[in-house]
């Protein structure tokens, strides 16, 4: 199948690229910074998309849509955030084409249809969402407000890569009103936990819960929570950010309700907002060089069954045992596929559902019929078991459940492995540059010193993690007074 891909050790960024193509995931598209999302990366992103959207109504929130179209006007009402992404907007001008009279069968832009007010296409949906919000509120009893969207985003990014940083890209964004400042900071810390469950429960991806420093927050935002994922080759991703955005775009659009005691006031709010981003970031916490790891969670075929033969006799009994299997594991909720294509060798589906990770493959053929067995074999340990036919949908549900856990604690041990506690700026330079991961370490808040490490090192101040202890230190870089480690690392 020419599938081996280059080894990780190798070239990660090499080896990541290839593996999104190769795996059928996604690919560069003939738009400049844009991909296509191909049905095996999509079905992935489906699966995410279930999951966080069961749980976003769980917790109370309901899905509305709000236009593409940012007039320019609204865009720039909330000033943080309009100068935070004003360099990456892109900006509709004009609403028609024409015949050129120059190039016969070629348009161009007609002069006459200039647009009298300029339309960003969003790179985030505050503006919009926050003027019509103006008329959804009136008094305390519109109260909270909990509104998600499943959109499309554009951010004019000029160094790009397939799911991790894309012009265009896949996301849900939250946006909350509350009537008090302590609902509003309830609420984006319950969807900092949300992201954390669903990152770890179904992604099997081990996160740090935490708040991002000054520099780091989304524009227009008070605080910024965030969840932040280790890679395979030692750098962070940030994996989900939820934001406390004080009352900045209710006084921007003038959002005021009328509280209980008759009295005007502004509401306050939050978003908060994971993307296709993810499907990067599942890639890089399980895969390998063979291919990609996919949790049971989230893979969208979680069994494949291969059968091997000579003739169509032979077929035909493997197939009436196979139907039986299939139709138990179903019962039980799990996805299965059945490849009896006759254009392809065993050998080539074998390796085919390595590369797109599936999770456990069970292979049948002529002695297994005599024997009443049949193989499995697991992705993520390449372990092989016979096992008898009446016992295999037993196996095989519990065998998901192991592979899940499996995967969280590997991805939790590499992360324990690379997570280095350091007094001074000369080893935390030494494991930056040679350990990787994250290093905790004592930072003096302010600005200047978070921009000299970076400038000096590349590495960020990933979050102030949550649960970060007090305790009396001194900033790797100036020796200012601190009273809790930060964690720094380099980032996609």
């Amino acid at each position: 199948m020419g599938k081996h891909l280059t080894k990780r050790d190798e070239d990660y960024s090499k080896w990541y690229n290839e593996l999104v193509v190769k795996a059928d995931l996604a690919e560069n598209s003939a738009v400049r910074g844009c991909m296509v999302i191909k049905p095996y990366g999509f079905a992935i992103w489906e699966k995410m998309q279930a999951e966080l959207d069961r749980m976003f109504k769980e917790t109370g929130h309901e899905n509305a849509y709000f236009p593409l179209f940012v007039p320019k006007s609204l865009f720039e009402a909330e000033e943080k955030n309009a100068e935070g992404f004003a360099k990456e907007c892109a900006v509709v001008t004009h609403y028609r084409l024409q015949g050129d009279p120059d190039k016969p069968g070629k348009l161009r832009v007609d002069p006459e249809a200039k647009l009298e007010e300029e339309l960003v296409v969003r790179p985030t949906s505050e503006a919009i969402i926050w003027n019509t919000y103006k008329g959804w509120i009136q008094s305390y009893r519109d109260l909270p407000l909990l509104i998600n969207q499943w959109a499309n985003v554009v951010r004019w990014e000029m160094r790009t890569r397939l799911f991790l940083r894309t012009a265009e890209f896949l996301w849900q964004e939250g946006h909350t009103a509350h009537a008090t400042k302590a609902e509003a900071i309830s609420e984006a810390k319950q969807m900092q936990e949300v992201y954390a469950t669903f990152a770890e429960d179904f992604m099997a991806m081990p996160v740090v819960k935490g708040a991002k420093s000054e520099s780091e927050r989304f524009a227009g935002a008070d605080d910024t929570l965030t969840i932040e994922a280790l890679m395979q080759d030692g750098k962070a991703l940030q994996a989900g950010t939820s934001h406390f955005l004080g009352q900045n775009f209710a006084k921007a659009f003038d959002v005021k309700y009328t509280s209980k005691e008759g009295k005007k006031e502004h509401v306050w709010a939050t978003s908060w907002g994971v993307s296709t981003r993810l499907i990067g970031g599942l890639i890089m916490t399980h895969s390998d060089d063979a291919g990609l790891v996919l949790p049971p969670k989230l893979a969208p075929i979680q069994v494949v069954i291969v059968p091997i033969y000579k003739g169509e006799e032979q077929l035909n009994a493997i197939t009436e045992k196979v139907d039986v299997i299939v139709k138990e594991l179903r019962k039980k909720g799990v996805s299965v596929k059945f490849d009896n294509r006759d254009t392809y060798r065993p050998g080539a589906k074998f390796a085919e559902y390595e590369l797109k990770g599936v999770p456990v493959r069970i292979a049948m053929g002529n002695r297994d019929l005599e024997n009443g067995t049949v193989e499995v074999a697991r992705r993520d340990t390449f372990e092989k078991q016979t096992i008898a036919i009446d016992e295999v949908v037993n196996v095989v549900a519990n065998l998901l459940e192991e592979i899940q856990e499996s995967l969280f604690k590997k991805a939790l041990d590499y992360r324990a492995a690379h997570t280095t506690e350091v007094t001074t700026f000369d080893e935390f330079k030494d494991v930056i540059e040679n350990k990787g991961g994250f290093v905790s370490a004592h930072w003096d808040g302010t600005t200047e010193t978070e921009d000299k490490i970076q400038e000096l090192t590349k590495a960020t101040i990933r979050c102030i993690p949550n649960d970060a202890k007090e305790e009396v230190g001194k900033c790797i870089f100036t020796g200012n007074p601190s009273s809790k480690r930060v964690l720094f690392a380099k980032a996609y």
